[in-house]
């Protein structure tokens, strides 16, 4: 048997609405240290967006090599496997990999190639060994896959998604050569999965939006389990037991306040179904959102919400992280002062305000709710800005190629 710690989309170097986010990540890779020690790990998958942006500050990957450097000090067994993701850079989490090659950490940022083209597949194949040095897996371990890393010349209906099959089934038969009946083979990729759960603030629309949903078929039957990342909802692919999104280690926004955040253990044993148990992971800093879920309320019953909080005095920096979404008739002048009055009495940290106005004439279906530029990815403000110029919706290809235009300066960074 072989025990795998599945996870992903660690984002490290978050910051919501300008909050750090690096306590309770710490605490998170902290758990996991203990959890991959007391359940006897012996492979951890983390399954991209390792860090929050393409350029992560030298404090979040401190963060990354130093739980490294301590998972390999604390299980010198365990087999580690980083694959990019949409939000990594492929060239500056593949730069230190010789040296974390040498600590038996796999690092695959994206794909590489040779003078004439060809992919390296040897990088991508990963054997896996239980405690005693017996290679019982094989992992081929897929990174996020850009535009311009799938094969040309596709006649499919759907080039993207056909040139992902092809990818794919390439290295399921590399993986298949490397591979003994007695060893199981497994997968990973970072992608948007069709019917998948989305997070509608903190996630990318990845390869040429959501339209491009990919099919489970694109994984063999023989795959004995799938890692997948991006999603940030723990969640199996349809009816898939074997091919599952871990979900992010901690919420990203307040829409992922009611997650429930994991990691996945996965024991294979060869000729068999793997075994699956979702580890649940303890929040260390709770978000609060008042009316919860995506409800306004008037300011009188926001203020009554706040009035009737029972919350532990904690250290700044454990504090509750506090949303408020707020319904008006008009603009409040005092709004902010009103609110500051009650909030300055609880051990919260006041993040945002959200306001919506119905207008005495509106209906609350036609609320309009005031968004932070933040809180909109580049193709929103793209589809919003041609709207204003030419009153209709932007064509689908000419989104698609936008967004293959802001993934090519993704990876240029």
């Amino acid at each position: 048997m072989l025990r795998i710690f599945h996870t992903a989309d660690w984002h490290l170097g978050h910051h919501l609405h300008g909050v750090s986010r690096q306590l309770e990540h710490q605490q998170f890779l902290d758990w996991l240290l203990d959890e991959l020690q007391t359940k006897q790990a012996d492979a951890l998958i983390v399954a991209g967006d390792i860090f929050d942006s393409a350029n992560p500050s030298s404090a979040a990957q401190s963060q990354l090599y130093d739980f490294l450097v301590k998972a390999r000090t604390r299980l010198p067994n365990l087999n580690i496997i980083l694959i990019g993701g949409n939000h990594d850079s492929a060239s500056r989490l593949d730069a230190p990999s010789p040296i974390l090659n040498a600590l038996g950490v796999t690092v695959v940022g994206g794909l590489s190639r040779d003078a004439q083209g060809n992919i390296d597949w040897d990088r991508l194949l990963v054997p896996l060994s239980n405690a005693v040095g017996d290679v019982k897996v094989w992992c081929g371990a897929m990174p996020f896959l850009r535009n311009a890393d799938l094969p040309s010349g596709e006649q499919d209906s759907d080039p993207l998604i056909s040139g992902m099959k092809t990818l794919y089934a390439e290295l399921f038969a590399q993986l298949q050569q490397k591979a003994s009946n007695a060893e199981s083979l497994i997968l990973t990729g970072h992608c948007y999965m069709v019917n998948g759960a989305v997070s509608e603030l903190s996630e990318r629309k990845i390869l040429g939006g959501n339209q491009h949903a990919l099919p489970v078929e694109l994984f063999p039957d023989d795959i004995a389990y799938v890692a997948l990342g991006h999603l940030h909802l723990a969640q199996k692919v349809g009816a898939n037991e074997h091919i599952r999104y871990s979900g992010s280690p901690i919420p990203l926004s307040f829409d992922e306040t009611d997650y429930l955040h994991q990691v996945v253990q996965v024991d294979v044993r060869a000729g068999q179904p793997v075994e699956i148990v979702a580890v649940k992971i303890p929040r260390s800093v709770q978000l609060l959102r008042i009316p919860n879920g995506k409800d306004f309320a008037v300011l009188s019953e926001v203020i009554g919400h706040l009035e009737n909080l029972s919350l532990d005095d904690l250290p700044i920096e454990q504090r509750p992280l506090l949303e408020l979404r707020i319904r008006l008739e008009k603009p409040e002048p005092g709004l902010r002062q009103q609110i500051e009055e009650v909030i300055s009495k609880l051990p919260v940290r006041l993040l945002k305000i959200s306001t919506a106005y119905s207008g005495s004439e509106k209906s609350l279906a036609d609320l309009k709710i005031e968004e932070r530029l933040e809180e909109l990815q580049p193709l929103d403000v793209f589809q919003r800005c041609y709207q204003n110029k030419y009153d209709q919706d932007a064509p689908e290809a000419m989104s698609a190629l936008f967004n293959e235009l802001v993934e090519s300066l993704q990876g240029n960074e």
